[in-house]
């Protein structure tokens, strides 16, 4: 719930085992390794195919590729999804919906493409995106929390129709990847390379609620010096399935290789996004009971906010059907500007030797807007009862990664580095309406000249990690793998005045200086193949995660007054975990099968804490950021793929995973019966089955995704039903010699195909430790059944 007085909600978001779109402050309330390893197993023998296009960017008609690949030879759990897969989902559809089909993955979004930013929500053995591993291409893409102060989601950095393979590690990712957060898993995407023939793809989808997307990609085919290149753009619009509004996107890629000699290869890379989205309302169980799933902003209907604004404001009686000034808001929405890009060089020093070097650069432009009632517009500048809220934010940020392979005997040694400076500023504004409001568009303009000035604060990253493994073939069988990581992360905060009207208010955040550090993060992993077919794994990690740099963090000391951060800077840790698994693998032509056994330790959780109970006067007793216990998770991954005929095959997951409070709660003078409940929004059992079929022309996939039950509250008094969801994908590629229709294909994707109304994100807005009304507003309907149509063709 978005208002002053932050509910103890919001305070203890990072109390979760995962921090759930970890902000004590959300951006929308109202207060202040081995993948290198892998061998892809063959696929089930194929017939003769009919002639396709030359293009495979352009149609990804390789039926013989798997959708997923179940890590083999690997010495931790991990999976790749394959281009196919992702290819084969509603164009703009984001790979972290894609990829929960994979065990222990648990994604959410309000949305049908799972793009909407403040919904989304991964979660995988307990820990959610503000505690995983995101990197594209190698490039880090920080922690994919809303209101992200060191990067960006993988849909606002990569084209869908550019995704390449993507690969995810559950239990522990590499010790090279490069991410200062992973307690859990590591997500590692990858952008496809420039084909070596010229080419021009262009591709057109319409869809439910006023949905279209364009999209058009030139490869210029190797050129005279060598190189190869493409240029792609795309543009997306759709009006939200409740409520008025839009989301909206337009991005642009460009990737340029080029070898220099016989040993050096250059490779160049850039995205460009601008994305705007209204946002959905946040709900609460009682109004989902009372009022149903389409509740919603009230965007064309100005003169009802502007009464529910004042009726809260005089303490007089909301209209008819209102319950509180946070049940709608008039409007609501994110902006978010971004620009990425990469070089890096990789050489052949010897034929032992290998090496590369990368260095990147990430600016982004971004606001979280919201029309508030608690700060009405001064009568100078309009008199609206509403004024503009905005939390703002800037990231400029600018590193080095680089690494060598050395291989001699049996061992292949490999060691790497990985720097990065971030400038992060972020800043509480009000801006003023007048009495005529503004229209739904205008909320996506970056806005100027703010009446008032809550907060500003500037922060600075430095990230410093440092790794050193070797593979080691012991017998023919039996591979084993160590290493370690170090990891030094230095915070600095500084916070600016704030102003109202032209008069200096004073920032009480803190400012400063605190390091996160552990020279030895070990991982430890082997592989016993038994025989052709049946394999062995277990490893073990130990993994730390340094401290949010943001006034709005979960995890942040410098979300705490000054008072309260002298008091708990002496005292803090960052948080700890150590992950164990054990697995087995089968794999032959046809079936591919894993099942993996895991425990994980989390320590030094991070919650803020009031110390006075929620009956005495606050004035002055500030939450402290303290470490507050641990979490204990255990469960199992299981994944079985068989092609049972050349063009059928059946893919099946599933997830158990018991995560449960070590400790009880204390705050505001308050011991709360947590130890032993479960994790707020981790359901104990995931499903997926998905039946699909590929002749070379005619495809097509169902598939259904089912999610246990879920609490949002920690003494687990709340409850949210389970669901299970259907997504059809069907889809034919023509073969004809006929230059309008060679190189054309056409698909139709159907989302939650019966229709389920349900919820999809828990935790929106944070958690509480009860909720016994069911009043908490931090949960985000599910989207209805969808329907999209594409046309691709390529020109070559």
């Amino acid at each position: 719930m978005k208002k002053n007085g932050v509910l103890l909600t919001t305070c203890l978001s990072s109390l979760v085992f995962y921090s759930a779109h970890a902000a004590p402050v959300p951006a929308k309330t109202s207060t202040p390794g081995d993948t290198s390893q892998h061998r892809t197993p063959r696929t089930a023998p194929q017939k003769p195919a009919a002639k396709k296009s030359a293009a495979p960017e352009a149609t990804v008609s390789n039926k013989s590729e798997s959708i997923v690949v179940l890590g083999s030879g690997a010495s931790r759990e991990t999976q790749t999804l394959s281009r196919l897969a992702l290819q084969e989902v509603a164009p703009g559809t984001s790979p972290l919906k894609t990829l929960s089909k994979l065990p222990g993955v648990m994604f959410t979004s309000s949305d049908p493409l799972g793009a909407y930013e403040w919904s989304q929500q991964i979660i995988i053995r307990g820990f959610d995106q503000s505690r995983l591993g995101f990197t594209m291409d190698g490039i880090p893409l920080g922690n994919l929390a809303y209101g992200n102060d060191n990067g960006l989601s993988i849909g606002r950095a990569l084209q869908t129709e550019n995704n390449g393979p993507a690969t995810l590690a559950q239990g522990a990712g590499s010790v090279g990847v490069a991410a200062s957060n992973d307690l859990g898993g590591a997500l590692e995407f990858t952008s496809i390379d420039p084909t070596t023939k010229y080419g021009v793809d262009v591709a057109g989808t319409v869809g439910s609620y006023g949905t279209w997307r364009t999209f058009a990609r030139v490869n210029s085919g190797t050129l005279p010096g060598g190189g190869r290149l493409y240029v792609s753009y795309d543009y997306q619009d759709a009006n939200k399935w409740k409520g008025d509004g839009i989301q909206q996107q337009q991005q642009a890629n460009a990737k340029f290789i080029q070898p220099l000699g016989e040993k050096v290869k250059l490779t160049l890379f850039g995205d460009y996004s601008q994305r705007a989205e209204n946002d959905y309302q946040d709900l609460s169980l009682q109004l989902i009971h009372t009022r149903g799933y389409n509740v919603d902003n009230i965007t064309n209907d100005y003169a009802l906010a502007k009464q529910i604004a004042r009726a809260y404001q005089n303490g007089t009686a909301f209209p008819q059907g209102i319950t509180n000034q946070d049940q709608s808001y008039y409007n609501s929405a994110g902006l978010r500007k971004d620009a990425l890009g990469y070089g890096r060089l990789d050489f052949d020093i010897t034929s032992r030797l290998k090496g590369y070097a990368t260095v990147y650069g990430h600016t982004n432009t971004g606001e979280g807007i919201y029309a508030t009632p608690y700060e009405p517009t001064p009568d100078s500048l309009g008199g609206s009862p509403i004024s503009v809220r905005t939390t703002e934010y800037d990231i400029h940020r600018e590193g080095f990664i680089g690494g060598l392979t050395y291989k001699i005997a049996n061992h292949t040694i490999d060691g790497g580095f990985w720097f990065e400076n971030n400038d992060f500023e972020q800043a509480r504004r009000f801006y003023p309406l007048s009495e005529s409001g503004y229209t739904g568009s205008s909320v996506h303009w970056f806005r100027n000249n703010p009446f008032a000035t809550q907060w500003q604060s500037a922060f600075n990253t430095k990230t410093y990690q440092f790794h050193l493994q070797d593979t080691w073939q012991i017998t023919p069988a039996f591979k084993l793998n160590y290493g370690f990581k170090s990891l030094v992360v230095d915070n600095h905060a500084r916070q600016l005045e704030g102003n109202y009207m032209g008069t200096p208010v004073a920032n009480t955040y803190a400012g400063g200086s605190i390091t996160s550090a552990n020279g030895f993060l070990p991982q430890l992993g082997g592989n016993y193949r038994i025989n052709r077919h049946n394999e062995i794994f277990a490893d073990f990690a130990r993994n730390m995660a340094a401290f949010d740099n943001s006034t709005t963090g979960a995890t942040s000391p410098f979300a705490m007054t000054t008072a309260a951060y002298a008091a708990a800077k002496n005292s803090l840790h960052p948080e700890m975990s150590y992950s164990e698994e054990i697995g087995y693998r089968y794999h032959d032509h046809r079936i591919q099968a894993s099942l993996t056994g895991y425990y994980i330790e989390f320590e030094n959780r991070l919650a803020s804490i009031s110390p006075v109970s929620s009956g005495t006067n606050v004035q002055g007793y500030a939450s402290i950021l303290s470490n507050v216990g641990g979490v204990t998770a255990r469960g199992i991954d299981a994944a079985f793929n068989y092609h049972f005929t050349d063009n059928w095959s059946i893919y099946a997951s599933y997830a158990y995973n018991q995560s449960t409070y070590d400790d009880n709660l204390t705050t505001g003078g308050v011991t709360y019966a947590t130890k032993g409940k479960s994790v707020v929004a981790m359901p104990r059992n995931l499903a997926n089955v998905q039946l699909s079929y590929d002749d070379g022309s005619i495809w097509g996939n169902v598939g259904m995704q089912y999610q246990g039950r879920r609490t949002y509250t920690y003494t687990n008094d709340q409850w949210i039903k389970p669901n299970d969801i259907f997504n059809l994908n069907v889809g034919y590629r023509f073969h004809s010699h006929n230059w309008v229709l060679h190189g054309l294909d056409a698909q139709i994707n159907v989302t939650n195909l019966f229709d389920k109304r349900y919820v999809a994100t828990v935790g929106s807005t944070g958690f509480a430790v009860s909720d016994p009304s069911g009043s908490l507003q931090t949960l985000q309907a599910g989207a209805p059944r969808m329907v999209f149509f594409t046309l691709r063709k390529h020109f070559f």
